[in-house]
């Protein structure tokens, strides 16, 4: 009934920039967060960038300065900057949303995740 769906991976070289996209559609009354997580290959997922419904970010310190997270509330959308790529940062990127569905009576709070972009940064 949710569906977050990305977009805008791919195969860069280092230092160069992407933007990730994430939309979400569906049962949704309203998002309370978005963000993004990542997981390179013998890895565990790990939080890489997190936007609130009031705009708060959160960064891991292997990105801040270097990528923004930033929102458009109107769309259920959330995109991830992401400049001056390094090879470490190759991995799978995820979009997870933590938001409200259910029925109009009935709402209660869930956690969703995205298919999975791949990010490959040469060096």
């Amino acid at each position: 009934q949710v569906q977050l769906v990305e977009s805008g991976g791919g195969l860069v070289q280092a230092g160069e920039s992407l933007r990730l996209s994430c939309a979400a559609s569906g049962n949704i009354f309203s998002i309370n967060a978005m963000g993004w997580y990542r997981q390179a290959p013998g890895k565990q997922r790990e939080l890489v960038a997190q936007i609130t419904s009031g705009g708060s970010t959160n960064y891991a310190d292997s990105v801040k300065g270097r990528f923004t997270i930033t929102s458009d509330n109107a769309k259920n959308t959330v995109y991830l900057q992401m400049n001056s790529l390094k090879p470490e940062d190759t991995a799978v990127y995820y979009c997870n949303g933590h938001l409200m569905t259910g029925w109009a009576f009935s709402k209660y709070e869930a956690s969703y995740w995205g298919q999975g972009t791949q990010v490959t940064v040469s060096s």
